[in-house]
């Protein structure tokens, strides 16, 4: 039987639990950053209800901010559970996915209702089922405009009293649950409102992967192969290949550094039909091909 979500949830999950293992490790970052956020979260959802009320109180929020294919929803829903998996001895964790798109609405005042109604009793209510609760949103640039740069001529004035329901939402869920966290990405930071930023406890700007991680990735990405394909172990250690295929991809974002080295395998039809044949030529022919935006078809119509 399917439950159905409320308005604007698009999961809840109970953590920590072992298919939601992965997201923590596969995006490749300095280990200060994973450990900043770790910390940052584990006491919020901990000491935060001791914490009310005091002048060092958190507002419960992280952001994640830069450019797409940086890692940010990875890295958010890895936190979730890492963050879970610390806290277990002292009880599970309620992982709550919402969907900005939801609330943007046509009738006037709709908007509002619903994000407040989200804020006020969805929350809440999940909340109090366990004890941790992480929320995870996506793209949140979507549901808090920045008010200073909206225009009431071309922005509903629905969309601006969001963005107000989302602030003293979020107070309200500070009040009603402190050591809820809400988690949030974006891919366009100046678009978000200026008093959400400011409501955050940590904010981490994700980048371009530089020279020094962009190697670290393809031979991550190569391990992830070789466990389907013990063949290509030795190719997956190879320092000297990741390194010259890394230079070939700098200035691609993480994502597009995956594709590259997984798209290796459908280069050729030998190695789609067995990866084990992958080879060094594969990946840097791959490489090559990216860094000059993807394959090129000269194409002649038969008769023509």
């Amino acid at each position: 039987m399917t439950v159905a979500l409320p308005h604007g949830v698009a999961g809840i999950h109970a953590l920590p639990a072992g298919h939601h293992d992965g997201p923590w490790d596969a995006v490749i970052t300095g280990p200060r950053v994973k450990e900043r956020l770790l910390a940052t979260a584990v006491l919020v959802l901990r000491h935060g209800a001791r914490l009310a009320g005091s002048a060092v109180a958190p507002h419960g929020l992280i952001v994640l901010a830069g450019p797409p294919g940086t890692g940010k929803s990875t890295l958010a829903q890895g936190l979730a559970q890492a963050a879970a998996r610390t806290l277990a001895p002292h009880g599970a964790t309620t992982l709550v996915e919402v969907d900005p798109h939801a609330f943007p609405s046509e009738m006037l005042g709709e908007s509002q209702r619903s994000v407040s109604r989200l804020f006020r009793e969805t929350l809440p209510e999940l909340a109090a089922r366990r004890p941790h609760t992480l929320v995870l949103v996506d793209e949140v640039e979507a549901l808090a405009v920045r008010r200073q740069a909206a225009s009431f001529d071309t922005n509903p004035v629905d969309v601006h009293r969001a963005t107000d329901a989302v602030l003293s939402g979020l107070d309200a869920l500070r009040a009603e649950r402190p050591g809820t966290l809400l988690v949030v990405t974006t891919n366009f930071a100046e678009a978000v409102d200026d008093a959400f930023l400011s409501r955050a406890d940590l904010v981490v700007r994700t980048a371009l992967p530089d020279e020094s991680v962009i190697p670290l990735i393809v031979a991550d990405s190569l391990r992830e192969l070789a466990s389907q394909w013990p063949a290509l172990g030795a190719l997956a250690e190879d320092t000297a290949v990741h390194r010259r295929v890394g230079k070939l991809l700098a200035g691609l974002d993480g994502r597009r550094i995956r594709k590259t080295v997984h798209g290796a395998l459908a280069l050729r039809l030998e190695t789609a039909r067995d990866p084990s044949l992958l080879g060094a030529d594969d990946l840097i022919a791959a490489a090559e091909e990216s860094s000059a935006g993807g394959p090129r078809a000269e194409c002649e119509r038969a008769g023509a």
